[in-house]
């Protein structure tokens, strides 16, 4: 099959949203908005840098690389609309698995009601994948990383580490482990973004917000410094997964800390917003647990800071390396 007999195989027959005036089929996509702010992400993924056939199916390379670009859609406050793929497709690869991949993106993006409008298709020695997202924000709701204040709530939702721990699983574990540790192997190919909560939070005024894809030590400390204060988390308040517990105290601490690619959201919010947070927790069926505070130090400022055990100490910026275990 050749680059435009490809095209028109993965070409959506019809779109879901009525503002995609222009899709696939020249040489750019048009989408109208009115009253909102569009926002826009990508991301690429490139193989065996970020994801390996040993790990992950081509349905879930496919899942993933969308999932990443709507996480930051989530991040920012917005809901995700529309998303352009540009992929580079090696010789060795089959016709079938591509198609495969195509497949993961379009069930994901039909959880969120996404149409695909367009991206470049050309043949290279690795498989890469560059998408990017296309998503929209009612004015005056972006949530950015600068708008933390001093004595704010700092939350996450879901679980932290089940990814890396998922990924550990899937290279270290023989396959009869893998129905006992299925939740976190899910976690791990098939992430899903934090839309529903971060739409049904349009009435908190003020939150700061990150997707963890890097790991919560890192996402906490580009709140710290973009917003100039101390985010003082405590460990013994992380969130878990029961599946965690089986592996020794060391991984649990590296993966809730650094495991990358949770895609679950960590934020701040005014103490007297919990509540609000809780009722859209609630309606979006999303786990919220307090994880911190923000604090005005002016020694500390610009840093993020974690109590654990008997110590507190500087949380340093950590993110786990995919493939390394």
């Amino acid at each position: 099959m050749d680059e435009f007999k490809f095209i028109q195989s993965i070409t959506p027959k019809y779109y879901r949203h009525p503002n995609v005036i222009k899709g696939i089929g020249d040489d750019a996509a048009i989408i109208r908005h009115q009253q909102v702010d569009t926002i826009m992400a990508m991301d690429t993924m490139v193989e065996s840098v970020h994801f390996s056939k040993k790990t992950t199916k081509p349905y879930h390379i496919g899942y993933r690389a969308l999932a990443a670009n709507i996480s930051d859609i989530a991040a920012m406050g917005g809901k995700a609309t529309a998303y352009l793929v540009s992929i580079v497709i090696p010789k060795r690869w089959r016709e079938g698995q591509i198609h495969e991949i195509y497949q993961g993106m379009n069930d994901l993006a039909q959880s969120f009601n996404m149409d695909m409008i367009g991206g470049d298709t050309v043949t290279g020695e690795q498989l890469t994948i560059s998408i990017t997202v296309i998503g929209t924000v009612q004015q005056g709701k972006a949530r950015y990383r600068s708008h933390a204040k001093p004595d704010d709530i700092v939350f996450v939702t879901g679980t932290l580490g089940d990814s890396a721990c998922g990924l550990h699983v899937l290279l270290h574990c023989s396959e009869t482990e893998f129905d006992q540790y299925q939740h976190v192997i899910n976690r791990h190919q098939m992430p899903m973004p934090r839309i529903p909560f971060i739409q049904a939070c349009h009435k908190i005024n003020r939150m700061a917000l990150n997707d963890i894809s890097d790991g919560i030590a890192n996402e906490a400390n580009e709140i710290a410094e973009a917003s100039n204060l101390l985010l003082e988390l405590d460990y013994e308040k992380f969130p878990i997964h029961p599946s965690l517990r089986n592996f020794s105290e060391q991984q649990q601490v590296n993966w809730s800390l650094s495991g990358g690619e949770d895609f679950e959201l960590v934020g701040t919010i005014p103490a007297h917003d919990w509540a609000i947070l809780e009722e859209a927790a609630k309606k979006s069926n999303t786990d919220v647990t307090k994880i911190g505070v923000v604090k005005d130090r002016k020694n500390k400022n610009g840093t993020a800071w974690i109590y654990h055990g008997n110590e507190y100490k500087q949380l340093d910026k950590s993110g786990y390396t995919h493939l390394k275990g």
